[in-house]
């Protein structure tokens, strides 16, 4: 049985945030949240709590042991880009685009 959780619309950048899922992918749920609560970032606290959110979704509606999950899948896949202007130097205009984030996490019982 498989459960899974997505977090879309995130304004956090996908590279950024790819940079923290690639630690707890194929790792034990309770290794996972420890290696998030003690990473210091901005990803790891949206990624906490999608973990979570899958975690439960898998102990409340598959009744599976969440001392037996680990997660099967994490990835962040990008979203929508909001793009904003920036007025330059001579009269050029800049870009400052704000790069937002799908958050996935799929558990799985071992």
């Amino acid at each position: 049985m498989e459960s899974y959780a997505i977090a879309k619309m995130q304004r956090i950048s996908p590279i950024k945030a790819r940079l923290v899922i690639d630690l707890i992918r194929g790792k034990n749920v309770n290794d996972a949240k420890t290696i998030l609560v003690n990473y210091n970032t901005k990803a790891s606290k949206l990624i906490l709590n999608v973990l979570n959110s899958a975690t439960a979704n898998a102990v409340n509606n598959e009744g599976a042991d969440e001392s037996k999950l680990f997660v099967s899948e994490a990835r962040v896949d990008a979203g929508p880009v909001m793009k904003r202007i920036m007025f330059d130097s001579r009269g050029y205009i800049g870009h400052k685009d704000k790069r937002t984030s799908h958050i996935v996490v799929r558990v799985k019982e071992r």
